[in-house]
């Protein structure tokens, strides 16, 4: 009684709260579309197209768009003539194939699809747009994964309901990618704390913080610091309009998290998960749309706004500027098909391109690319990627600068033996992260000999690069780091 209870005081709040809240939204602008006339349907859900994701390097931003026969690279830099710059053809493809997804660590794009006999595919991308060059394509770890999410500060891969590989059936496989194209297995889990589940449907994972969405068994908040010894912290299984677990975006404090049942009528959630062993949810949201059989898809927060594909209703977008009072700006229909109960329409949303731009993917009509609200978001400026340090220059192209370092993987210091052959230059080193943002500085008196540079404290294991130069050579090298 006291559950049912709480749950009408709860539906009370929500009506009273999003009769506050209301407003006329606008509809969107469009920029610029892409499709591909030669793509075959799904059998399933006559879809051509799947996940979308974007890159900025170089000064030209991309769409990346999955379809069914593999992965296009679209540039959108003038949206207005978006083109194809480059394709990788999937493992697994044809009609059988409905999805895939994607996910980047610095200049390497992961790749994935969730039907046939597939692989984990690993791009370089820093040649864009004049290439697109695959580094690893194997089912070593698996065939096929749902969904994937890279924990960028700590070079961990998450493999949602991967099958094949070693392990036929892993609800949750951790994958150390701190040297991107050499892949290691970390773990794999199928209970959360509260008993074992079938399987992971998606995650958002945040330096060690995972949100995992585990379909009809609800959701967990795992803490994955130590992905060998992880904290169960709490799962939610029980709360208003319960549906299918499928997928979730915090705020970039952690402090909020925006739910998305993919349930047909379901409204979002608004969970406060301030305190993960007390997750509370707060209020309850949707498209505005009179179909009762609206439904969400992906949501993604960006600074201050909440972006959802929201599959029949298109694209909605929200002002989270006070995170417990979601207000509906914009929106813009991909589709023009009627609500049935089915699974068709806006699939993915990317919102994290410099321009502000927002990419949409529909399932039947392909890629949409839309003005957002604003360009100034910080988070934005950060996804530009330096793909530069990427190939670094040989040494044998200095003849006055030769350097060796060591140990790799390092932990705690770097050791670097060092030949100048102009005796008078100061020496200066500075490390840089896989996005190309500079962590550190050193600067030596020292011309010739060997150097020690001690690392910074709490850096995560990955991928870094080690630039040492003097006033008129530079060489770069790759570094990886594991703790």
């Amino acid at each position: 009684m006291k559950t049912i209870n709480r749950y009408l005081l709860l539906f009370g709040l929500c009506c009273v709260a999003a009769l506050t809240r209301a407003q006329t939204a606008m509809p969107a602008t469009l920029l610029g579309r892409w499709t591909h006339d030669a793509l075959p349907a799904s059998g399933l859900y006559g879809n051509a197209y799947n996940e979308v994701w974007g890159l900025a390097l170089n000064g030209r931003e991309y769409a990346v768009i999955g379809t069914t026969l593999g992965t296009h690279f679209i540039d959108v830099t003038r949206p207005q003539d978006a083109e194809e710059v480059a394709f990788v053809a999937g493992a697994s493809a044809g009609a059988d194939l409905v999805h895939r997804d994607f996910h980047n660590y610095g200049c390497y794009l992961y790749a994935v699809s969730d039907e046939g006999h597939g692989s984990l595919q690993i791009m370089d991308v820093s040649g864009l747009p004049e290439r697109v060059e695959v580094v690893y394509d194997s089912p070593e770890f698996f065939e096929k994964s749902h969904n994937i999410f890279i924990d960028t500060s700590r070079a961990v891969l998450y493999a949602c309901f991967a099958r094949g590989g070693a392990r036929p059936t892993t609800p949750l496989k951790l994958l150390d990618i701190s040297d991107p194209v050499h892949p290691k297995e970390l773990a794999t889990y199928n209970n959360f704390g509260s008993g074992a589940v079938s399987h992971v449907h998606d995650c958002f994972v945040e330096n060690g913080t995972a949100f995992l969405n585990l379909g009809f068994d609800g959701m967990a908040i795992v803490d994955f610091s130590d992905p060998l010894r992880p904290n169960f912290r709490n799962t939610l299984t029980d709360y208003p309009y319960a549906g299918y677990n499928h997928s979730g975006w915090p705020t970039q404090d952690l402090q909020y998290y925006y739910l998305g049942d993919e349930s047909h009528g379901f409204p979002m959630k608004i969970l406060d998960v301030s305190d993960p062993m007390e997750i509370q949810v707060i209020d309850t949201f949707d498209a505005e749309s009179t179909n009762e059989l609206s439904i969400p898809h992906n949501q993604v927060v960006a600074c201050n706004y909440l972006y959802v594909s929201y599959y029949y209703d298109g694209l909605q977008v929200y002002d989270i500027s006070d995170p417990v009072s979601p207000k509906r700006i914009s929106y813009f229909g991909t589709s023009s098909l009627e609500h049935r109960k089915s699974y068709e329409g806006a699939w993915g949303v990317y919102p994290f391109l410099p321009s502000g731009n927002i990419l949409v993917s529909d399932m039947q009509n392909g890629l949409f690319v839309i003005a957002g609200p604003e360009t100034s978001c910080a988070q934005n400026d950060q996804m530009t990627l330096q793909c530069e340090l990427l190939n670094p220059v040989e040494e044998t192209d200095f003849s006055d600068l030769s350097i060796a370092v060591y140990p790799q993987p390092a932990v705690s210091y770097l050791d670097v033996d060092l030949h100048n052959g102009k005796s008078q230059e100061k020496v200066n080193a500075c490390l840089w992260d896989i996005q190309g943002h500079p962590l550190q500085r050193w600067e030596s008196d020292a011309i010739s000999g060997k150097l020690r540079l001690s690392l910074p404290t709490g850096m995560p294991s990955g991928m870094y690069f080690l630039q040492i130069s003097t006033a008129g050579s530079s060489i770069t090298r790759k570094i990886i780091i594991r703790r």
